[in-house]
């Protein structure tokens, strides 16, 4: 059951992270490269100004990218808490002599929970994210 849960995530958060490379990290990536190629043009230079130029045009790209490894890591962060939260009490059932198959399908389903609440979440996270990269790729 746990793993179906997970699975279910997965592909949902999979999903998230396509739409938003192809929405925004794409469109960053290439003015990234144009940034980039137009200061590799310029023969006035120096090699120190060329590097500062170069780590500008990168800038945007590794901010966007921080962003989403943040908010993907407080996302499953506050998933696995939700889960450790019910995966502890079914611990305590355990010990309290409650029957195994009893307290494994209402740890199921407190997963299951989790999950369900979590899932509701991300759409708002989708959202939220493309409206900061977007103001990031201006």
């Amino acid at each position: 059951m746990a793993e179906l849960q997970q699975l279910r995530v997965q592909e949902e958060v999979d999903s998230m992270v396509k739409s938003l490379e192809r929405e925004n990290i794409w469109k960053m990536q290439g003015l990234m490269f144009r940034c980039s190629a137009g200061y590799c043009e310029d023969n006035q230079a120096s090699m120190q100004q060329f590097h500062q130029c170069i780590k500008c045009c990168h800038a945007p790209l590794a901010q966007a990218q921080a962003l989403v490894t943040n908010e993907l890591k407080k996302f499953q962060d506050c998933l696995a808490q939700c889960t450790m939260h019910f995966n502890d009490k079914a611990k305590d059932s355990i010990d309290a002599r409650s029957k195994e198959p009893q307290v494994k399908q209402q740890l199921d389903s407190c997963v299951s929970r989790c999950v369900d609440d979590h899932m509701h979440l991300i759409p708002t996270m989708t959202r939220n994210m493309k409206e900061s990269l977007s103001s990031m790729g201006k």
